[in-house]
């Protein structure tokens, strides 16, 4: 025994322990939730089908009652007599619209049988007191027309979707007559099927699958759309695959399930349950039915996945368990405690020793186990621990020293980096015209300019050519940090060069002149052609005067908006420089004192943000343009800069952001 390891011995007291106290507890939960689960499933299956029936039939009752009132106005019948006679029509809508109020989605129709037209009014379209459409009766999109004026029935609830409206609805359709009983047309009201789905059908509950049966066990509403039966409820008759009873697993279970429905009609009201395979799983499935509504109110409750049992149930379940856990540890604790932990103890006080640099420190080997086997393996350790700390503390010291000086040159090259930069920051900075943009536009412009590091590769440029003349735009230099500020001296004494060589009415010349002088400047260097010395740029031309304005871009849009309207003028695919020669062309839109216009380039565009961390995007950034386009610009800006933050995050800035904001008034 003496030889018995120490992994042996915890494990066979945790075995033991185990044993002793999960096999009891075990039988015992079995038995318990055995007996208990069964009654549950069913008391839990009836409080939902009941609760279900009365939260649909309050609100449909209601809305049938409705409908009917409005069927059987005199009013309505008055004017069905005679529906060309304007003031009978004029006081039919005035009261219709009285009952659209109350209808719970604010929608009716009606459609007399002379005319066959068809009048609709809802929330969704404009109020006309002529008809959408005329029913056409060959057309089997209308079959639910002939199939409700064939029934016997004065009502029928009917799921179908309407082609001419666009709109899939629970139809109340409700059969008009005569004082003698002569059909005059029919007319109803109708509940958005998503809308009814949502607020009737769908459930939170896991396991739980509400749904809504018509006379013939045809599914008229479910959460899965794809198994409803539509126009079911008027022409009495459905696809396989949306009956009920064509879903169950065998012939058997089908048979049983038509037997329940037959039963659940017979005694309207009552609750009645069946256990059956649905769909692959096997499911308790509740029903009772509605003679007002012809339907079966159905649940099908999941037993593997429902919450049968409630908490009520488990607390004591629980503390059986913890009782019992509790007792399995006390035990295994005991024995740990004396096997392992008291010679784990002495060792931990000898490492404490060894750590506070006692080196004397030995430990008895008097066990034959793996505790022995430790405590002279740490005895050998505790000389090797001494003789390297020696030689440790030799070579520390050394090592020290030379970091201490390759920290002190390091900090010294990052200072002169931060230096450097900033003094580039000032530099780019004094390029940019933000005086003269005050001077001679005002309150007319604003500025978004913000690089993503210290410097950028973006800038701005402004001329006044005379009192009513300018020349302006944006300028995105491949790349960011030092390379793209580096970019933006080239780029901006090229761009000086080609507006003295060029006219400034024509800036798509000016665009192709910078792009020869760019390629003059770069085409002689090695890195041209494996380096991204590519620029994007949008210039435009004012002529105040004559109220016009030119436009030329290359990979940068101009956008204008006056609020209701957003439009743009795209820019050349190709950027200067780029490895193929783009093509730039002027493009003329007249300056209207209501638009805004907008030069950005494509670092608003491109940054990253929202849930999946896609890009900002052209659709979203036109909306945000055109929804604040008439606000003073420098609130324009304020705004764009906190909608682009906080679509942005906690992501990181892609790259330079410029946009130019100005308006002629």
């Amino acid at each position: 025994m003496a030889a018995f390891g120490l992994r042996g011995k915890s494990l066979l007291a945790l075995l033991l322990a185990c044993l002793l106290a999960l096999l009891p507890a075990g039988l015992i939960g079995w038995q318990l939730v055995q007996k208990v689960h069964g009654h549950f499933a069913q008391a839990f299956a009836s409080n939902v089908t009941e609760l279900n029936r009365e939260k649909i039939y309050a609100p449909i009752s209601r809305e049938l009652a409705l409908a009917l009132r409005l069927a059987r106005s005199e009013i309505t019948r008055q004017w069905l007599l005679d529906e060309q006679d304007p003031d009978k029509r004029e006081l039919f809508f005035l009261e219709a619209e009285g009952y659209r109020r109350d209808f719970r989605d604010h929608a009716y129709f009606i459609a007399p049988l002379n005319s066959l037209n068809y009048y609709f009014n809802s929330d969704a379209q404009t109020f006309s007191t002529q008809p959408r459409y005329r029913i056409d009766t060959d057309d089997p999109a209308n079959a639910w027309f002939s199939s409700s004026l064939a029934t016997t029935d004065n009502y029928n609830l009917n799921v179908d979707h309407n082609w001419q409206l666009n709109t899939t609805r629970l139809w109340l359709n409700i059969l008009v007559r005569d004082a003698n009983g002569k059909p005059l047309a029919l007319a109803g009201s109708g509940l958005d099927l998503s809308n009814f789905i949502a607020e009737f059908i769908a459930s939170e509950q896991p396991g739980v699958t509400p749904m809504i049966l018509d006379r013939n066990g045809a599914i008229q509403a479910h959460q899965d759309r794809s198994l409803i039966a539509l126009n079911s409820g008027a022409n009495h008759q459905a696809q396989p695959a949306t009956m009920l009873p064509a879903l169950v697993g065998t012939a058997a279970a089908a048979a049983d399930l038509q037997e329940l429905l037959a039963q659940a009609a017979a005694t309207p009201g009552s609750l009645h349950l069946l256990t059956l395979p649905l769909q692959g799983r096997e499911q308790l499935l509740a029903v009772t039915y509605v003679p007002e509504l012809n339907w079966y109110i159905a649940n099908a409750i999941d037993l593997s996945t429902a919450n049968i049992l409630g908490s009520q149930w488990l607390w004591p379940l629980m503390l059986m368990l913890v009782l019992m856990l509790l007792a399995v540890t006390l035990i295994f604790a005991a024995g740990i405690e004396r096997l392992v932990l008291r010679p784990l103890t002495q060792l931990r006080h000898s490492a404490q020793a060894l750590a506070a640099g006692h080196y004397e420190v030995r430990l008895p080997s008097t066990r034959n186990d793996e505790i022995g086997e430790l405590s002279d393996a740490f005895a050998v350790m505790v000389d090797k621990v001494h003789s390297h700390t020696r030689e440790l503390e030799s070579r520390v010291q050394e090592r020290t020293h030379e970091l201490q000086q390759a920290n002190r040159e390091m900090a010294s090259a990052h200072q002169k980096i931060r230096d450097s930069i900033d003094y580039a920051s000032l530099i780019q900075r004094s390029i940019l015209p933000d005086r003269p943009l005050l001077e001679n536009l005002g309150d007319g412009h604003a500025i978004l300019w913000r690089p993503r590091d210290v410097v950028g590769g973006d800038f701005y440029i402004f001329r006044e050519l005379d009192e009513q003349k300018y020349l302006l735009g944006v300028v995105d230099c491949a790349g960011h940090g030092v390379p793209g500020a580096l970019m933006t001296m080239l780029a901006h004494a090229a761009l000086d060069q080609a507006i003295s060589d060029c006219p400034a009415i024509d800036p798509a010349a000016i665009l192709q002149r910078t792009d020869e002088i760019l390629r003059g400047m770069l085409s002689d260097t090695p890195q041209f052609r494996s380096l991204a010395t590519s620029m994007d740029a949008g210039l435009v031309y004012v002529d105040r005067r004559a109220r016009q304005l030119y436009f030329s871009g290359a990979k940068i849009s101009l956008y204008y908006s006056d609020g209701e309207q957003i439009e743009y003028v795209a820019g050349g695919r190709r950027a200067l420089a780029d490895k193929r020669v783009g093509e730039y062309h002027n493009m003329q839109v007249a300056l209207r004192s209501t638009q805004t216009f907008y030069l950005s380039t494509d670092g608003f565009l491109d940054q990253a943000g929202g849930d999946q961390g896609f890009g900002f995007g052209n659709r979203r950034f036109a909306d945000m343009l055109r929804e604040h386009a008439q606000l003073p610009l420098a609130e324009q800006k304020h705004i764009f800069s906190s909608t682009l933050a906080r679509y942005q995050g906690d992501h990181q800035q892609r790259d330079d952001i410029t946009m130019l904001l100005f308006r002629f008034d």
